[in-house]
């Protein structure tokens, strides 16, 4: 069981407790700017991770292009996706081939993107030029594009952020935002490339918003049983659904063992966290304790177990 709990997490290197993370089956790391100084030094690192693994590890990063790209200390910055849409899908054929070649050379096996959020609101403060469009048809197009580059290079690409974060009007890093449409309203623009999209998808990552089509508590959809029944039952995906960075403002006030507690009996498989402190391995090894306590738990714990090891089979 404990190694079961550790397989639903990715930690990165503040803190330094990903190490022994990785002894106890730890399933992955996410890595930032300040992990990467020098092409080698990057390399060293993940050898070192995959060294101490006890099981493989997903080696994690955030490379969409432009506004989020980690490798700007040894690397020219690419455009965001937008604007390497807006230059034709042989540029943006182009310029995602490129980035997986990079990352595929350093060991990386797993890339948080694409982004297929629908910026529709041109106030948004985190999505922005990270949006492939405006308009979900062309945001589906340029997605599918980018899977595809990614999965042909051997790099796992991850759908995010779902159920949609082009509406919001805060940042979620700082806030819980909320998206205050429609259940069809959702459907027809910001659900729309998840649905599409889902079938041909390892992963999706689950937003930090409190969509009121969802639920009208002041619960986020990462934590959301509501949301994530919606992702599995109604899109029909069947792959590993993974929190948000559980740092973030928009998911810590609920309390850290809490929140993964309330993500698991919701259904989420995995977890991000920035950092592998002391706080954060306790939040783990807590779970570890109270799924041994508890069935229900458990017994959710264990498909996500199951979900985590087809994954990491393919």
């Amino acid at each position: 069981m404990r190694e079961k709990v550790y397989q639903m997490f990715i930690l990165g290197t503040d803190g330094g407790g990903y190490i022994d993370a990785l002894k106890n089956g730890l399933g992955g790391v996410i890595f930032f700017t300040h992990d990467i100084q020098s092409a080698e030094q990057f390399k060293e690192l993940i050898l070192r991770c995959k060294t101490f693994a006890k099981i493989p590890p997903f080696l994690s990063i955030d490379q969409e292009g432009g506004r989020v790209e980690r490798t700007e200390n040894i690397h020219k910055k690419h455009l965001s996706a937008r604007y390497a849409y807006q230059n034709g899908l042989d540029f943006l054929e182009k310029q995602t081939s490129e980035i997986a070649l990079e990352l595929k050379s350093y060991g990386i096996n797993l890339n948080f993107a694409p982004c297929v959020d629908v910026n529709t609101n041109p106030d948004n403060p985190i999505i922005g030029e990270r949006s492939f469009s405006s308009n979900p048809d062309e945001v589906i197009e340029a997605g599918r594009q980018v899977m595809e580059i990614y999965r042909r290079n051997g790099i796992i690409p991850c759908l995010k952020h779902y159920p949609g974060h082009g509406d919001a009007n805060s940042d979620s890093h700082l806030t819980l935002p909320e998206i205050d449409l429609p259940l069809e309203k959702m459907e027809a623009v910001h659900i729309k490339p998840f649905a599409a999209l889902a079938n041909e998808a390892e992963m999706v990552m689950a937003a930090h918003l409190h969509c009121t089509c969802f639920d009208k508590s002041e619960i986020p959809t990462s934590l959301s049983k509501n949301a994530i029944s919606y992702l599995r039952n109604k899109i029909g995906f069947k792959g590993v659904i993974i929190s948000d960075d559980m740092i973030m403002k928009g998911v810590a006030k609920f309390g850290a063992v809490e929140a993964v507690e309330t993500g698991i009996r919701a259904g989420l498989n995995m977890f991000i966290y920035r950092n592998s402190s002391p706080e954060t391995i306790d939040v783990i090894e807590t779970i570890v304790k109270k799924a041994k306590k508890d069935k229900v738990l458990a017994l959710n714990i264990e498909k996500s177990s199951e979900k985590i090891r087809v994954l990491k089979n393919r």
